[in-house]
């Protein structure tokens, strides 16, 4: 992808070497509003001093800002803490992981791709299910209800869903559409980047929407139930193994 320099500039200015960064968000999913900001993600490798040292070093850097007009947050992650979550039933990193929006890379970074296709089980589905829910409270709650958190809600569901049946990540509606075709996407899609006067929704939308978020919601549970991916991680030893290298040959071979 073309990254804007703005964002380049922003990445280039952290204070820690970068595994890799990429971006996220409403850009990832396939539904970017021109106003939109940019949800850059990535892994820093903190110095040694601050690893070893009595002080604690920052295992998250954060960065908010309006740069020419480009709102960016960005965030990273110290490739301790980010091993860590990769560990868990964590969907966000995995799709910051392997988000196709590659801002900087490393051959760590695909290094690490390869390992973390052993980090991903069957109960990631937890963490689509219960995302699903919350945006679904979101856009439930609302008055007028808004397109964007039900996109949200068919996104997260529908990349639960590929995940536990092929165990792999894939983030953009659009993509997933073109193998679940569900028909009302696209147009829902279009609502959302027209703007806010068109993203409202009406009670008799809403009644259908309801029915497809529960039909799709026990999809996801029927796929975990189906599921062949394994019940634990199994890439501890070589996630180990790629900090510790990391560690000692900081800051050349990343």
């Amino acid at each position: 992808m073309k990254v804007d320099e703005r964002v380049l500039r922003e990445v280039e200015a952290q204070p820690c070497p970068l595994l890799f960064v990429t971006i996220s968000g409403a850009h990832l999913y396939g539904f970017p509003s021109p106003d939109s900001d940019y949800d850059v993600r990535g892994v820093h490798l903190l110095p040694a001093r601050e690893v070893l040292g009595l002080e604690p070093g920052r295992e998250t850097i954060e960065v908010s800002a309006v740069r020419g007009g480009l709102e960016i947050d960005l965030v990273t992650h110290d490739a301790k803490k980010f091993f860590g979550l990769l560990l868990k039933r964590n969907g966000y990193v995995l799709e910051q992981l392997y988000s196709p929006l590659v801002v900087k890379t490393s051959p760590a970074h695909e290094e690490l791709k390869e390992i973390a296709r052993g980090c991903v089980t069957r109960h990631h589905s937890h963490h689509y299910l219960g995302f699903a829910e919350t945006q679904w409270r979101l856009f439930d709650s609302e008055r007028p209800r808004r397109v964007k958190p039900l996109l949200y809600v068919f996104r997260v569901l529908l990349t639960g869903i590929r995940l536990m049946r092929t165990g792999r990540v894939e983030a953009d509606l659009r993509r997933l559409n073109d193998e679940f075709r569900l028909d009302y996407l696209p147009g829902l899609i279009a609502r959302k980047l027209e703007g806010p006067e068109r993203s409202a929704l009406g009670e008799d939308d809403v009644t259908f929407y309801r029915r497809e978020y529960g039909r799709l919601r026990s999809a996801l549970e029927e796929a975990h139930r189906a599921s062949a991916l394994p019940e634990a991680p199994e890439g501890r030893a070589a996630l180990e193994d790629l900090l510790i290298r990391l560690r000692l040959n900081h800051p050349p071979g990343l």
